[in-house]
C-alpha cells in the first residue's frame, strides 16, 4: 500500500493530478479542495494517499492533509459510495463542513455534490452521525459538539426549524443556535442566530 507520494506537481486536471516521483509519473484522483490547497505546476508536493484496487483498475486517490484521507475512508464505508462519490462529496464540503454536514441531518449540503442523490446523502448521515467529530479541526469538533447538544434541546431544535424556514442552510443554522446559551428562550435564539447567520453572508 502506498502511504503518500511526494515529488514534483506536473499536471493539474479538474479530477486529477500527476506528481513525477523518482522518473515516474503518479497519477492521483483528487478533490477540489486539494487540488485548490496545492502550489503551482512545477513545484514539490506531498499528498497522502489511498490506493483502491478493482477487479480492472488500481487507482490513487491522493489528499492535501489527513483528515481529509479520513473522511474519504469513513465515507467509503458507506453502502453505495465508493471512492469517485466520496471524492464528490469532499469536493464541495471539506472534512470539517462535511463533520458539521452529518452531525446536524444536512442532507441538502451533501446532495450538493455531483452524483449524489437524496437516499444517498440520508444513508451518509445516518451511517456516520457518530463517527464524524474525530476527523473535523478542534474549532469543527466544538461546533459539533454543540450541534448534537442543540439537537437534544427542544427550544435550540424550534430555533434551527425556524432559522431553516428562513432559507438557511441545516447545518448553518444548527451551528449558530449550538453557540448560544441554552437557557435562552426560542425567540431569543432566533434573533440572535439570525444576527449570526446574517454577519457571515
Amino acid at each position: 500500500m502506498i502511504y503518500n507520494v511526494k515529488g514534483k506537481l506536473t499536471y493539474v486536471d479538474p479530477a486529477f493530478v500527476v506528481i513525477e516521483c523518482g522518473g515516474v509519473g503518479f497519477k492521483c484522483f483528487a478533490s477540489m479542495t486539494t487540488i485548490s490547497a496545492l502550489p503551482s505546476v512545477g513545484n514539490e508536493v506531498s499528498l497522502y494517499t489511498h490506493m483502491a484496487v478493482r477487479e480492472d483498475a488500481i487507482d490513487l486517490y491522493g489528499f492535501y492533509d489527513s483528515s481529509e484521507l479520513d473522511a474519504f475512508k469513513l465515507l467509503i464505508t458507506v453502502s453505495g459510495i465508493g471512492p469517485k462519490a466520496a471524492m464528490s462529496i469532499l469536493s464541495v464540503l471539506p472534512p470539517d463542513r462535511l463533520s458539521i454536514a452529518v452531525s446536524s441531518g444536512d442532507v441538502k449540503s451533501i446532495t450538493a455534490a455531483n452524483g449524489i442523490g437524496k437516499k444517498t446523502a440520508e444513508r451518509v448521515v445516518l451511517e456516520l452521525k457518530d463517527k464524524m467529530v474525530g476527523i473535523a479541526s478542534p474549532s469543527a469538533s466544538a461546533t459539533v459538539e454543540n450541534i448534537v447538544n442543540t439537537a437534544k434541546s427542544s427550544n435550540a431544535s424550534e430555533a434551527v426549524e425556524v432559522l431553516i424556514s428562513l432559507g438557511f442552510e441545516r447545518s448553518d443554522a444548527a451551528a449558530a443556535v449550538g453557540s448560544l446559551d441554552s437557557s435562552l428562550s426560542v425567540d431569543d435564539m432566533i434573533r440572535k442566530g439570525l444576527k449570526q447567520l446574517s454577519a457571515n453572508l
